[in-house]
């Protein structure tokens, strides 16, 4: 069997460990089994809310988007399904930073979107 020459496995696992639990609060960081208990943890929170988060900037968007679509006397729902006829193809992410960043741009995509609603009731 060979031998580990540079380095204790053991203690590598063990500072690897200790080091993730840094800034953890009482023996979470200091106490081996406590930090392996609390990175564990911690590891199963951030995999499940990397994909929360998604669902998190896509609500932020459409509450965004519904706050701009109502100065121009549109609802959310109206203004997706008005894109859709337009065939403007522009997610909720880039219309939201539209809104915010060149409203100007954003009232002539309500404007089309309008135009379509017009069209398609006469």
């Amino acid at each position: 069997m060979s031998r580990a020459k540079t380095r204790v496995p053991s203690r590598e696992r063990r500072k690897k460990v200790l080091k993730a639990a840094k800034g953890y609060y009482g023996r979470r960081k200091s106490n081996l089994r406590q930090a392996i208990e609390a990175t564990t943890r911690a590891g199963q929170y951030a995999y499940a809310h990397r994909r929360d988060r998604k669902g998190d900037f896509r609500s932020l968007w459409i509450t965004r988007l519904n706050a701009a679509v109502r100065e121009h006397g549109l609802k959310y729902s109206e203004f997706i399904h008005l894109l859709s006829v337009a065939n403007i193809n522009l997610n909720r992410k880039v219309l939201a930073d539209l809104a915010i960043t060149d409203p100007a741009a954003f009232a002539k995509v309500v404007e089309v979107a309008k135009q379509c609603r017009s069209a398609s009731q006469s």
